[in-house]
């Protein structure tokens, strides 16, 4: 594969689009219950906002020490601080079907000398690691709402037959192999697929899993906290399993959808769940809006200034630590 050039119109255009994105999602919120999100805004106040900021952070601290845990179980030891400044960028196409944009990471870090398949089997691996703590958390409110487990069921089949599929190492090879055709491009493509699903088995040891797995639900847990701290600050009395079962099954939803960021699907389920447990709609909706705020959209925001600033972004080209 050639090295993706994201840098002069193609950068600017990339930023215009997500913040068009972002204003767009926010105008529509803000006017849709404005009046509701203003309100719930004065009861968390100041301070609970930017405690529900400050857990968003903890995720994303935690995500990005899984994240180096995998580079380097790939054989790659990024600067940390380059490496958190390309993690945060990738933020910035969170918005994307499955968040299959943050996998701008491996444009960015080809810059600095990781291979494609290597950057592909980290953020493959991340996405099956966040649906696993998903799940896991989810099944907190098995006992509380029954609905939601036809949704639990189809996310723990997906996570299964991921691993299923990363355990067959004698049939990824074999397909790596004979789908090794230059010049045919249906074959080219299942070879680059298969190359990076074998070196994704790299980060799915039992032990890796293990820890990364703990690192995932702690990291989502602080969300879920985030979530529970400003339903009570609204004056509805939930409990955290039931704000965790919340929270997760309605991310779940999002990441099932497939749609960009989970849009439209995790703030459906999550009215619809805060709706059946007796909130006032009004109160509802303006939840939802504050911890997609303070979760989604906080990323992005985030991801913005990274990708603006990153000097791979800008077609910047390092030293191969490994030579010279």
């Amino acid at each position: 594969m050639s090295t993706v050039r994201l840098s002069g119109w193609r950068l600017r255009a990339v930023m215009f689009s997500v913040i068009v994105a972002v204003a767009l999602y926010l105008g529509v919120a803000l006017w849709a219950g404005a009046d509701e999100v203003w309100r719930a805004l004065k009861l968390v106040g100041f301070g609970g906002l930017l405690l529900a900021l400050a857990l968003s952070l903890v995720n994303y601290s935690l995500r990005f020490t899984r994240w180096q845990l995998y580079l380097r179980t790939l054989g790659h030891a990024v600067p940390t601080r380059a490496s958190l400044h390309i993690y945060v960028a990738g933020f910035a196409l969170t918005t994307t079907p499955g968040k299959a944009g943050e996998a701008l990471r491996g444009v960015l870090l080809k810059r600095r000398h990781v291979p494609y398949p290597d950057s592909f089997a980290a953020f493959v691996s991340e996405r099956l690691s966040d649906l696993i703590a998903v799940v896991l958390l989810s099944m907190l409110g098995l006992t509380l709402v029954a609905q939601g487990t036809w949704l639990i069921l189809i996310g723990a089949a997906c996570i299964l037959a991921a691993l299923v599929v990363l355990a067959w190492r004698r049939p990824l090879a074999w397909l790596q192999t004979v789908s090794d055709r230059p010049g045919q491009r249906l074959w080219r493509t299942l070879h680059h697929l298969v190359t990076v699903l074998l070196q994704a088995r790299r980060c799915h040891r039992p032990a890796l899993v293990a820890g990364a797995t703990v690192l995932s639900v702690i990291a989502w847990s602080a969300e879920a906290l985030a979530f529970w701290w400003i339903l009570n600050a609204m004056g509805f009395e939930a409990t955290f399993a039931f704000a965790a079962f919340v929270f997760a099954l309605a991310m779940l939803a999002g990441a099932l959808s497939f749609l960009p960021g989970g849009l439209g699907g995790t703030e459906a389920v999550m009215i619809a769940l805060l709706l059946w447990a007796d909130m006032p709609p009004a109160d509802a909706v303006a939840a939802t809006m504050l911890i997609r705020f303070t979760t989604l959209w906080f990323a992005v925001i985030l991801g913005l200034i990274a990708l603006g600033t990153n000097p791979e972004a800008r077609g910047r080209e390092f030293p191969d630590p490994h030579h010279g």
